[in-house]
């Protein structure tokens, strides 16, 4: 994307004078759109009027702009009114900004209308609605941060409709001093985001967008404190009063006599103008710096882009006369393979008779064979049953052996035995015969001493 950068710096110039800017803005915006139109309905049917003392040039130069380009114009214009008188208003009452501040409120009507121009419209059961609820959503997949706020805004039970979501969602977002990043994270974005919700010329996909983002930087220096929940965020779409900025702002001279109090208090403002100015400044410049290196990667990228393109070209001449070569080497390898094909089938065709005649002296040998094959088959199989029948036959004689020398071990055991027990009764046997003995010799020793 080309960038002029001294135009985008003159168009950040905060404006002193409301009068200078309300020059630039068509009648189109002076009266602002009926309550049930959205703000890109209304710039887009109301054409800008032409004030009679204009040159002719100038005129003419004025015709020939597109429509979109004077609404992106108007709105930004309108941005730098309110967002100056934001910041006026904010430094004279002490910074701290509540719901019933009339700039306040004006600068959220605006920042709907900058939302929605070029919103692509919807299609619904009656009209069609252009709702940038969407938008504000998909900033949580490039700022995981901003997860909280859409998640606090979808459980608010007030609010019903995408519209106060929206609304509901910016001011958080200014609350937290992050709407300028935000911003400046989607516009990054623009060729991923934007392009799906806004169409061709809406200020948020043109260099009016990045101005704004700029704009929003200097909100970072106010603080607010709305009340969200008591207020009717799904009312319709807002209008811009252009009453607070018609009237002539005068600044007031320094006199001589003037206290303290007030020198201190225009200090203040004037130290706050500058910090503003400053953080605009640096804003502008990062900005500028990434559209340069942007604006570098994309030449870079053309030009390697256009060196690819003649490789390429290149390539594609190279390859075309390599697919002429290969076709003539086609057709000479086809005609060959050709020949080759009918020799070959020729010889298949004698070989094919041969193992026919083969094959048939073959047959009679596999079925002798065969013949051969079952009878040894049956031979062996009346071998291994007969092998098997004298195994078992051992087997039965060799437990028969087993038995039988088992019983005789038991009978020569008991034969022992017995002879022990024929020595143990002669013993016995022997010694009541000698008892026996000297029993009968005493009683016969009795019977003679009585006699």
């Amino acid at each position: 994307m080309r960038l002029n950068v001294s135009k985008m710096a003159a168009s950040m110039e905060v404006p002193s004078d409301s009068t200078d800017v309300l020059k630039s803005i068509s009648p189109a915006v002076e009266r602002p759109p009926p309550m049930s139109q959205s703000a890109g309905e209304t710039t887009s049917k109301v054409q800008p009027a032409l004030p009679p003392y204009m040159p002719a040039w100038r005129r003419a130069r004025y015709e020939r702009r597109d429509p979109r380009t004077i609404e992106r114009a108007n709105l930004l214009n309108v941005s730098k009114l309110i967002i100056k008188e934001l910041i006026d208003s904010s430094l004279s009452h002490g910074r701290m900004l509540d719901d019933d501040h009339v700039p306040l409120q004006q600068f959220f009507v605006v920042l709907e209308h900058v939302l929605r121009h070029g919103l692509k419209p919807k299609k619904g059961i009656l009209r069609d609605k252009r709702e940038f609820w969407g938008v504000l959503e998909v900033i949580e997949k490039f700022a995981p941060e901003a997860a909280e706020i859409t998640t606090s805004v979808r459980e608010m039970p007030n609010i019903k409709t995408p519209l106060g979501r929206a609304r509901a969602w910016l001011r958080l977002a200014l609350m937290q001093k992050t709407l300028a990043d935000y911003f400046k994270l989607i516009i990054e974005k623009k060729d991923d985001v934007l392009s799906e919700f806004y169409e061709r010329g809406a200020i948020m996909v043109e260099d009016e967008g990045i101005v704004i983002t700029g704009l929003l930087v200097g909100l970072n220096v106010i603080d607010c404190n709305l009340c969200i929940k008591e207020e009717d965020l799904d009312q319709p779409m807002g209008v811009i009063d252009f009453s607070l900025y018609l009237r002539d702002n005068k600044v007031p001279m320094d006199t001589p006599d003037s206290d303290s109090a007030e020198g201190k208090s225009k200090m203040a403002t004037i130290l706050d103008q500058k910090n503003y100015l400053e953080e605009l400044n640096r804003h502008l410049n990062a900005t500028v710096t990434n559209l340069q290196q942007k604006l570098e990667s994309v030449q870079t990228t053309n030009a390697l882009m256009k060196e690819d393109l003649a490789i390429t070209k290149n390539t594609i001449l190279t390859l075309q006369e390599e697919n002429s070569t290969i076709k003539k080497e086609k057709e000479i390898l086809l005609n060959d393979h050709k020949r080759k094909l009918e020799l070959t089938k020729q010889d298949i065709d004698i070989e094919r008779e041969t193992y026919q005649t083969s094959r048939a002296g073959l047959d009679s040998l596999v079925a002798e064979a065969k013949k051969r094959l079952e009878d040894e088959t049956q031979t062996r199989i009346d071998v291994e049953r007969e092998l098997e029948l004298q195994i078992s036959m051992k087997t039965e004689m060799e437990m028969a052996l087993r038995l039988l020398e088992k019983d005789i071990h038991e009978k020569q055991d008991n034969i022992i035995s017995m002879r022990k027990q024929l020595e143990d009764i002669k013993t016995l046997n022997l010694e009541m015969y000698k008892k026996l003995q000297v029993r009968h010799g005493l009683t016969v020793d009795s019977w003679q001493l009585d006699d």
